[in-house]
């Protein structure tokens, strides 16, 4: 069985809009990384409606993109990609496939079916997989600002505090820091 790994850009008051993290080559290689670790990536229908309106022209060659970008963008359209949604079941973009029906059940299956692990990266989603105590490991990429504003990590709430163990804390040169954190015992 795979680990459920939930990574995420945040600032360091919380806001998770992807917007106000820095991106640039070594940000997109963070992720790029990430990513070649995991098995299948995993998002809610926002997350991936935002995500298919770029990346597959990017991987096309029908958007100009530095190196750092067209290679997360070609590994990108590989790897395969679930979603979670209960409004959409056609997802048209190369190897993505439906999770419908029980979350926790549909989620569970699909870790078990990734041995080298699931890459979580929507926030909304990862609230509702924390409630049924789903992740395993966090990959927080910290960014030196402060937003002012939200969408924050978690802002829905959860029913309790989660203890974390710090594996990693690794500053980037871009000023933001990779936090590495599995669940506490």
């Amino acid at each position: 069985m795979g680990l459920l790994t939930f990574s995420i850009n945040l600032t360091l008051d919380g806001c998770v809009d992807h917007r106000e993290g820095i991106a640039d080559d070594e940000t997109h290689a963070f992720f790029t990384d990430l990513m070649d670790e995991a098995g299948a990536m995993l998002w809610g229908r926002v997350t991936y409606e935002m995500m298919e309106t770029y990346w597959p022209a990017v991987a096309r060659g029908a958007v100009d993109a530095p190196p750092a970008l067209r290679a997360w963008a070609d590994k990108l359209e590989v790897k395969p990609k679930y979603v979670v949604s209960s409004t959409r079941s056609d997802f048209p973009w190369t190897n993505s496939h439906h999770v419908a029906g029980d979350l926790r059940a549909g989620v569970q299956r699909l870790k078990d079916a990734a041995p080298n692990g699931v890459l979580l990266g929507s926030g909304k989603l990862a609230a509702a997989l924390e409630r049924l105590d789903l992740i395993d490991e966090y990959r927080f990429l910290v960014h030196p600002r402060i937003a002012g504003h939200g969408p924050t990590l978690y802002d829905s709430g959860l029913p309790a505090t989660r203890r974390l163990e710090l594996l990693s804390a690794t500053p980037l040169r871009n000023g933001a820091v990779a936090m590495h954190y599995r669940r506490a015992g």
